[in-house]
């Protein structure tokens, strides 16, 4: 059932710190447009990620490297018009904070102005420390995201589970409390093992939130079209199907188009 209209208060950061007191998981799912966005806040979500998954799912790349500041920026202006409850939160795209702090700051006022957003959200740890701290002297609020950081998959070569290398975990740990100690009000975790999303999550007082990052985090976020069923290339071990819309959707245009070709629709009733 609908927590909408039970609980309208809009959802800020502190709120997001408040539920993390109290043990109350936080709900978090991608959108990019005004008619799923809508739905989306009206059903209760806490929080809505413009990810910029949109490279994948709504422009049809195989990486999230190609979407532009722009492109987001469009996609952050149709949500942020539909969500009255939600925290609205946005990527900053590929090249668009790192390595240069003054170009990161640029590009996070532009996605603040421009289009109403809550927050934004940037891949990394100790290596945009820079970015992180000039964003967030302008009163920006950052969400980190560390793990499979998708950003980088041309380093990486590969979407597999990361930090499973105690190197590594415990460089994923460091950079989680240089994340809350720059001041990030939450922090994505993605594909990574179970525990120690656990400790992550217990040794920091920020919401974690994870995607592939065990149930011990607290909260979760799934890309829109994985979830739904939308898309049904993409089947990880982390994703749960709450629809096949791709098979509904489908089998409707096929009626559609059915009805046409033989001039059922339109009929006298839906006729002037």
């Amino acid at each position: 059932m609908s927590t909408y209209s039970e609980n309208i208060r809009k959802v800020t950061t502190q709120r997001l710190m408040e539920m993390k007191q109290r043990s109350e998981k936080i709900s978090v799912l991608t959108a990019y447009d005004y008619s799923m966005a809508s739905i989306i806040d009206k059903a209760g979500m806490d929080l809505i990620l413009v990810g910029d998954s949109a490279s994948n799912v709504m422009a049809g790349n195989t990486t999230t490297l190609p979407v532009t500041l722009d492109q987001m920026i469009w996609y952050a202006q149709a949500v942020r018009k539909a969500v009255k409850r939600a925290l609205v939160c946005v990527d900053l795209p590929f090249g668009s904070y790192q390595g240069n702090s003054k170009e990161a700051l640029c590009s996070a006022i532009r996605m603040m102005k421009e289009t109403g957003a809550d927050a934004i959200k940037v891949e990394g740890g100790k290596e945009i420390k820079e970015s992180i701290e000039r964003i967030l002297s302008a009163g920006i609020p950052i969400m980190g995201h560390l793990g499979l950081t998708p950003q980088s998959i041309n380093k990486f070569g590969t979407y597999a589970v990361r930090a499973r290398e105690e190197t590594e975990a415990q460089k994923l740990l460091e950079d989680a409390h240089l994340l809350e100690k720059l001041g990030c009000f939450g922090i994505v975790l993605e594909k990574i093992p179970a525990q120690l999303g656990k400790r992550v999550s217990e040794e920091l007082t920020i919401p974690i939130i994870g995607i592939g990052a065990g149930s011990y985090v607290d909260g979760q976020v799934l890309v829109m079209h994985d979830m739904l069923g939308i898309n049904k290339e993409f089947s990880p071990r982390f994703l749960r199907r709450y629809a096949n819309l791709h098979d509904v959707i489908k089998d409707a245009v096929e009626d559609y188009i059915r009805d046409v070709k033989s001039g059922d629709f339109p009929n006298e009733k839906e006729s002037y």
